[in-house]
């Protein structure tokens, strides 16, 4: 097995999993212009796990989220599904790729956030254009990537906050004397 030997990833993989589908779901009840708009809160679990788990677990977190967040919206085989992978694992592994490359010195949640954001956008917009508004999808592309940026923005602040205050999430990143926090 992938991770067998280490019973604390595992529990960290079913916990985050947890909250991106308890957060799909609520996002799932927040009304859409179109139906592969999300404002993106499903992620704040991937971009907690970007300085928690080694890639495997967060693959295996990312793959969670795309599948959970499917079947709890009922989109699995929908052309709404392929918009959902192509935003979220490319969004994933920026946020990832960049976490790695800079580290959470260098860039702060409110980057990574932001970048997948626009990266997840791009992707959504490029299929949007192969798949359905062709040459149209010209006209959904401002409105759609600036409210991915402010989306982006704002969750990052939130991460920032979670980060600073939760002593679980500390308690992963080993930081030590997290009783006097």
């Amino acid at each position: 097995m992938l991770l067998s030997g280490n019973e604390n990833i595992r529990k960290n993989i079913a916990l985050l999993g947890a909250f991106c589908l308890f957060l799909s779901a609520i996002e799932y009840m927040i009304p859409k212009p179109l139906p592969f708009m999300r404002i993106g809160i499903a992620n704040l679990p991937i971009m907690l796990a970007c300085n928690v788990f080694p890639f495997s677990a967060f693959f295996i977190l990312v793959c969670i989220k795309v599948i959970g967040q499917a079947l709890i919206t009922g989109t699995l085989f929908s052309y709404i599904f392929l918009f959902s992978l192509a935003g979220t694992f490319l969004s994933s592994f920026t946020m990832y790729l960049l976490r790695f490359l800079f580290g959470k010195d260098k860039i702060t949640f409110i980057g990574i956030g932001t970048a997948g954001a626009f990266i997840s956008n791009i992707s959504q917009l490029a299929l949007a254009q192969f798949l359905i508004f062709k040459v149209n999808t010209q006209y959904i592309a401002p409105p759609f990537l600036a409210v991915g940026i402010i989306t982006g923005i704002a969750l990052g602040i939130f991460c920032e906050a979670f980060a600073e205050k939760s002593r679980w999430y500390k308690e992963q990143l080993g930081i030590t004397n997290v009783e006097s926090l």
